[in-house]
C-alpha cells in the first residue's frame, strides 16, 4: 500500500506501538493491522509493556481513528499514524495523535531509525516529547535504565 488514509474503528490493542482497526463500510469491514509510525514502545513482557499496552488502549480502543499509512513492515502490518479525537474535546475531530501522545507520556520512544519517514515538523515534534517526558521521569523513565525495545529484542530474543 502506497500512502492512504482509511477511516477505522480501534477494535484491538496488540501492545505499545501495534492495534488492529475495522475498516470500511458496514458489511465491507476489512480488519488492518496497524503499526504506528514513528515510535516503538516496550514489549509486552518487557518493563513497562503491559502499561504501554494499556495506555495506547486508553487513547484509541474503541475510537474511530484516521489511519494515515505510508508502507507495510516486514510483518505485513500498515505502518501509519493514528489520529483520534481527545476525550474531552467537544467537536468529532480528530487531532490527537497517538504516537505523539505516548512518547508524550513516557509510554514509548520516539523511533530514530525510522525518523526519516517523518516529516521535519513530525521529527522535532517527536523529539521534544521524548526530552521533555524523561526530564518529567514519565512513564519508562522512571526506571533508572529503561531499556529501549529494539535492545530488549537482540538481547532477549536474538532479533530487532
Amino acid at each position: 500500500m502506497i500512502a492512504a488514509t482509511l477511516l477505522c474503528l480501534i477494535v484491538g490493542i496488540s501492545d505499545g506501538d501495534t492495534l488492529t482497526a475495522r475498516c470500511g463500510e458496514p458489511g465491507q469491514y476489512e480488519q488492518v493491522k496497524v503499526r504506528l509510525q514513528g515510535i516503538d514502545a516496550p514489549e509486552r513482557k518487557q518493563p513497562f509493556g503491559e502499561r504501554a499496552r494499556q495506555a495506547l488502549a486508553e487513547l484509541t480502543f474503541q475510537k474511530e481513528a484516521e489511519l494515515r499509512c505510508n508502507k507495510l513492515d516486514r510483518y505485513k502490518r500498515h505502518v501509519c499514524s493514528v489520529w483520534v479525537k481527545p476525550d474531552e474535546a467537544p467537536e468529532p475531530v480528530k487531532t490527537l495523535d497517538a504516537g505523539l501522545a505516548m512518547v508524550t507520556q513516557g509510554m514509548a520512544w520516539w523511533y530514530r531509525s525510522y525518523a526519516r519517514e517523518q516529516s521535519p515538523q513530525e521529527r522535532g515534534q517527536y523529539e521534544f516529547a521524548e526530552q521533555e517526558a524523561k526530564a518529567r521521569r514519565a512513564g519508562l523513565w522512571r526506571d533508572p535504565e529503561p531499556i529501549a525495545p529494539w535492545e530488549w529484542r537482540q538481547k532477549i530474543l536474538g532479533k530487532k
